[in-house]
């Protein structure tokens, strides 16, 4: 198929599809005209690949992955597969981490800014 058709199939824009295969996550042949040609399993490809890109993975780890990652369901769990997720899991982890610390602090100065509102307003009526 045609890279029209894939974009079409799948919602991808043909840019991005290009991308795609710069980045090495996608493979189609070149017929005698120049034209991209991707074999039928290209729309399930490109599934996965915004599956993957949806769960946080970027395209480096995805082409990793892909060759644990062409069938149907999970990501196989190979050697790679699993550092890759088990390491991304852990960048999750801290990001989280520090977001809730970040809360934290940012929530105390509210409360902070609050009282000290209340304080002028009651000192003010007094």
């Amino acid at each position: 198929m045609l890279i029209g058709e894939l974009a079409r199939r799948t919602g991808v824009a043909t840019r991005l599809l290009r991308y795609y295969e710069e980045q090495g996550l996608l493979h189609p042949h070149r017929d005698g005209n120049g034209y991209r040609s991707y074999p039928e399993s290209a729309p399930a490809t490109v599934a996965r690949i915004r599956e993957l890109l949806a769960a946080g993975l970027n395209t480096d780890d995805i082409a990793q992955l892909m060759p644990c990652a062409q069938h149907d369901g999970p990501v196989q769990a190979c050697e790679m597969s699993v550092r890759i997720m088990a390491d991304r899991t852990a960048e999750l982890d801290r990001r989280i981490a520090d977001l809730d610390r970040q809360r934290y602090h940012l929530a105390a100065q509210l409360d902070a800014s609050l009282a000290s509102a209340v304080d002028s307003v009651a000192g003010a009526h007094n």
